[in-house]
């Protein structure tokens, strides 16, 4: 059974598809920029507020689903710009606990909607 998780805590969609979909015990998030919910404001100012929000963003739609980072098994992040990757790692690694860290790929890419410097979606289990 498909389940569309769904939270006024996280960014809407500025497409046609779900925050997030649960399937069983396992979600599937779309993936997150730094968009305040609050205010629908990009947070774009350094990488670190940016990642800042994209983790808070994450966060509210793992709580959504009656989840946390705990449940997190994989991740894919994307970066415009791979010189950022340190920043971006010690704010993502900051809400994993290390002996528990999930599977994770990042990828430098070109663009992002937005604009945006870095987008991260998770895969996560019950």
């Amino acid at each position: 059974m498909k389940k569309i998780i769904e939270t006024s805590n996280a960014p809407a969609p500025i497409g046609p598809y779900s925050q997030a979909v649960l399937v069983d015990n396992t979600l599937y998030t779309s993936g997150q920029i730094a968009i305040d919910p609050e205010s629908g404001i990009l947070v774009t100012k350094d990488i670190v507020e940016e990642t800042q929000q994209v983790m808070k963003n994450l966060s509210a739609v793992l709580k959504e689903a009656g989840m946390s980072f705990e449940n997190v098994i994989k991740t894919t992040i994307f970066i415009k710009n791979m010189d950022d990757f340190q920043k971006i790692n010690g704010i993502y690694g900051s809400f994993f606990n290390e002996a528990t860290a999930p599977a994770r790929e990042t990828v430098e890419v070109a663009r992002l909607p937005k604009d945006v410097n870095v987008e991260i979606s998770v895969l996560a289990k019950l």
